[in-house]
């Protein structure tokens, strides 16, 4: 039985599926990454100052140029969710609850339909006023060059986390990786502290079976029952056939 078989079965049989998903989910949609050799960080000097916390206070006109720009925003809205996000919406639709944890900033799982997420590095698709705390989404803040608040003109603050901030939703986090029935990696390195910890709360607890789709193979392998070194899409499609 191979491996992917398995991992059916898996999935059939848990009533709690909590999912961890990476960089390798969202570039089958188009999305570039950001963190390979080759990734958008790598070809931007200073990246980590011009995406931090500092740079936004100091300089909040300067960020929004080079966020944006880092960040491809002008092409954000046309990305679409792909199988693999579209089936983990519809396996909430079977009645299974469904934790996706991701680190990933392009709202396509919430695109996709799914309905618990603990986006752990934030969105992309939303903005904030710091002063008044009024929410703003993607078209209103690519409708200028310099995003404001309409209530008091502030300069908006994007939704993602900035180097030097703080980490999203790791107390639920945690709590999920340890209680579900299936812990499910799909796209991701397992490299980016402290995300990376999260399959290990889950191997030292008794309850879930452990699996993780990645193209490539990861340091932490070894903590996962069901290894699977595929195309994500592909995978699902044929998960999607199976149940």
């Amino acid at each position: 039985m191979s491996m992917l078989d398995q991992l059916v079965i898996q999935i059939r049989k848990a009533n709690y599926i909590t999912v961890l998903s990476g960089a390798g989910i969202s570039t089958a949609s188009g999305i570039p990454d950001f963190r390979s050799p080759n990734g958008i960080y790598s070809k931007v000097n200073n990246v980590e100052y011009l995406l931090s916390e500092g740079y936004y206070a100091t300089h909040p006109k300067d960020f929004w140029i080079n966020f944006k720009d880092i960040f491809l925003m002008e092409r954000m809205q046309q990305y679409e969710p792909n199988s693999a996000h579209t089936m983990l919406a519809e396996l909430e639709a079977l009645g299974k609850k469904v934790t996706i944890i991701t680190q990933n900033v392009d709202g396509l799982h919430r695109k996709a339909g799914s309905r618990h997420i603990l986006e752990a590095h934030g969105s992309i698709d939303l903005a904030h006023c710091p002063k008044c705390k009024r929410s703003y989404d993607l078209p209103y803040v690519m409708a200028e060059k310099i995003p404001r608040c309409e209530h008091d003109n502030f300069i908006l603050k994007p939704n993602v986390v900035l180097f030097g901030g703080m980490v999203r939703h790791l107390p639920e986090a945690y709590e999920a990786s340890e209680n579900c029935d299936l812990f499910l990696t799909l796209g991701s390195s397992l490299q980016v502290y402290p995300v990376k910890e999260l399959p290990f709360y889950a191997n030292r607890s008794s309850q879930p079976k452990l699996a993780i789709i990645n193209y490539e193979a990861t340091d932490l392998d070894y903590l996962f029952d069901i290894i699977i070194h595929d195309d994500l899409v592909a995978s699902f499609q044929f998960i999607k056939q199976q149940l």
